[in-house]
């Protein structure tokens, strides 16, 4: 019969070795699994800044496509809208100014 061996003694023996294999193991794991995260985090930075960049392009052509519209929409050669157009014209949003604002919450 072999000689019994209590399951304690045998964790007093396994639990030195398996911190040796398994910390540096356990380390890669981590530093592999930041890298990635980084990696990723990068990765949806950039595509948040090329939709930014396409979302400006598209609202910079849409502005020069009004201005376009505008200019060609029976104005006289004075710079004032021909006759018969002005509920047009007045239907435009009014250019708004912008205002700088202190510290303290006063407009200037």
């Amino acid at each position: 019969m072999p000689p019994v061996v209590p399951p304690f003694l045998i964790g007093l023996i396994v639990a030195p070795l398996a911190k040796r294999l398994f910390k540096p193991l356990l380390g890669g794991v981590v530093k592999a699994s930041v890298g990635i995260a980084m990696e990723v985090k990068k990765a949806a930075h950039e595509a948040g800044e090329g939709i930014h960049d396409l979302a400006a392009e598209v609202a910079a052509d849409v502005v020069a496509a009004q201005i376009a519209a505008g200019e060609t929409e029976g104005h006289s050669g004075d710079g004032q809208p021909a006759t018969g157009h002005g509920a047009k014209a007045e239907s435009r949003t009014p250019k708004i100014r912008a205002t700088a604002v202190s510290a303290t919450g006063k407009a200037h």
